[in-house]
């Protein structure tokens, strides 16, 4: 069989022949789809993070080339709906000119390019999204909070709204976890775990983990999953009503105390901060595995092979939650007296 592939390969190359353009002459009976029709079928497909992050790039590209065939986009007309996306992207005051919106773009291309190779609708040196690079990203301009700015968001939350203690407990939940908004808008009753003080999170890139929170977080999350209605499945941040709330209530938030901190306002201060200031104080205090565990960081592209050797377990995440909190935890304290009945039979040995 080698030896008549092998022939077979000679005689094409005589012929200046690719295996590539029989495959293109097979398919001339089978026209390629549009782009408005494959990204249809792509966006069915994927899971619904994916389709969050994409949907609005996948819409602009149907906009400006929806009746074209897949593979008449060339690199050059990828490169200038990039530049055009990010032009027309609306200026806010943590803008960065424009680049996510182009990055993300260039990333929702990828993704449909990437499944028509698979399919073998084109080859993949014929991919023009993979030729076009994106955008440089910039250095966040995001960073952990002093305590003090900490403390005074808490207190306009407290005292400011329709809804304090709603918003005191999206304050809180998010600083004790570090958890993403997603996380915390998919959030479910069944997702605590009472007794080892626990919740289950739901992040970005399908991934689940548990977490865990003071025994004060765990009280007022159960209380408020039971006056506001929230059972088994259902979201558990409502407001009074019972209606789940939505990302807007993280928009009207912070809209609000941007009004009385200025600073906040002025720094474009989102929940994502409270992300960093938590990590960064663990990672401070107990170390860069510790911290990796703590996010939820479960790719080596951050660190490199080292961090399978350095990675912490639940209850040094725990060990840390007690020391940024006060709290006891019982995760922490089991892990106490296991090593303490460990070095008892060490010296007994």
């Amino acid at each position: 069989m080698s030896a008549d592939v092998e022939a077979a390969r000679l005689v094409l190359a005589s012929l200046g022949v690719t295996p590539e353009q029989l495959l293109a002459v097979g398919r001339d009976t089978d026209p390629l789809p549009t782009i408005r029709d494959y990204i249809s079928r792509v966006a069915s497909a994927v899971p619904p993070g994916t389709r969050r992050a994409y949907g609005t790039y996948w819409g602009r590209i149907v906009e400006a080339w929806g009746d074209r065939r897949i593979d008449e986009p060339t690199p050059l007309e990828v490169r200038q709906l990039a530049e055009e996306v990010k032009a027309r992207v609306v200026v806010r005051k943590n803008s960065r000119g424009g680049r996510s919106a182009a990055e993300h773009l260039i990333a929702a291309l990828r993704c449909m390019y990437r499944h028509a190779v698979a399919d073998q609708l084109i080859a993949e040196a014929d991919n023009p999204a993979t030729r076009v690079p994106k955008p440089r990203r910039l250095a966040s301009t995001r960073r952990a909070l002093p305590n003090e700015r900490l403390a005074e968001i808490n207190d306009v939350a407290a005292a400011t709204g329709n809804d304090p203690e709603l918003d005191l407990l999206i304050l809180r939940l998010h600083t004790e976890t570090a958890c993403r908004r997603g996380g915390a808008l998919a959030l479910c009753p069944d997702d605590l775990d009472s007794e080892q003080c626990l919740v289950r999170l739901h992040e970005k890139g399908e991934t689940v983990r548990w977490q865990p929170v003071s025994p004060t977080l765990m009280r007022h999350l159960l209380l408020h999953a039971e006056e506001r209605g929230a059972t088994s499945s259902d979201q558990l941040l409502r407001y009074r009503s019972g209606r789940p709330i939505t990302a807007r209530r993280y928009d009207y938030l912070w809209t609000r105390l941007g009004k009385h901190l200025p600073w906040v306002a002025r720094q474009g201060v989102t929940t994502h901060w409270l992300r960093h200031t938590t990590l960064t104080w663990v990672e401070r205090n107990f170390g860069y595995g510790v911290a990796r565990e703590y996010a939820g960081h479960t790719g080596k592209s951050d660190a490199g092979t080292t961090t399978t050797y350095v990675r912490a377990d639940l209850h040094e995440v725990a060990a840390a939650l007690a020391a940024m909190t006060g709290e006891p935890h019982p995760l922490a304290e089991r892990r106490g007296r296991d090593l303490a009945s460990g070095r008892h039979h060490d010296r007994a040995s």
